[in-house]
């Protein structure tokens, strides 16, 4: 056919397009900060809030780069191998109580639940309730340290109530 590249010739036009879509792919899989995405559930609830708190989330966390997570929400994210996970907008936490002792953290206050497989900070007195949780393997004494670094952010975002 006149004006277009023999068969051949765009047959290897169209495997050089397709190996370029799966190279692109995977770098979305991978991600920006190089590890491979992380599937976080997001919550059902808090979505004013956690759209508020999402804007103002660190970059880093305890000297932990932020990572992608999936499905995309701006109710999860997470941060460093292992990961600290944040999700906003989880339900109050079944052991909290009006008597429960809470840590209090740059002015933001946690609820504290231990699980074999992470420590699960969940903060108490705001519009909604955001859930940190710090891989078990984190040593005790070091395991409140990114609630530090997320206090500026939810202070801002999450009145209090």
């Amino acid at each position: 056919m006149p004006g277009r590249p023999p068969l051949t010739r765009r047959l290897e036009l169209a495997t050089a397009l397709r190996a370029t879509a799966l190279t692109a792919a995977a770098l979305l899989v991978v991600g920006c900060s190089g590890q491979p995405t992380l599937t976080v559930a997001p919550p059902r609830g808090g979505d004013e809030q956690c759209v508020r708190l999402h804007h103002r989330l660190p970059d880093d966390l305890d000297g932990r780069d932020r990572r992608d997570t999936s499905p995309v929400s701006r109710r999860t994210a997470a941060w460093g191998q292992p990961p600290l996970v944040l999700r906003c907008g989880v339900g109050r936490p079944a052991g909290l109580t009006a008597t429960s002792q809470v840590l209090e953290v740059e002015e933001v206050e946690w609820f504290l639940t231990e699980r074999p497989r992470a420590y699960v900070f969940t903060t108490v007195g705001r519009t909604a309730y955001v859930e940190l949780r710090v891989p078990a393997s984190t040593p005790r004494d070091r395991a409140t340290a990114p609630l530090v670094d997320l206090a500026p952010a939810i202070d801002a975002a999450l009145p209090r109530t």
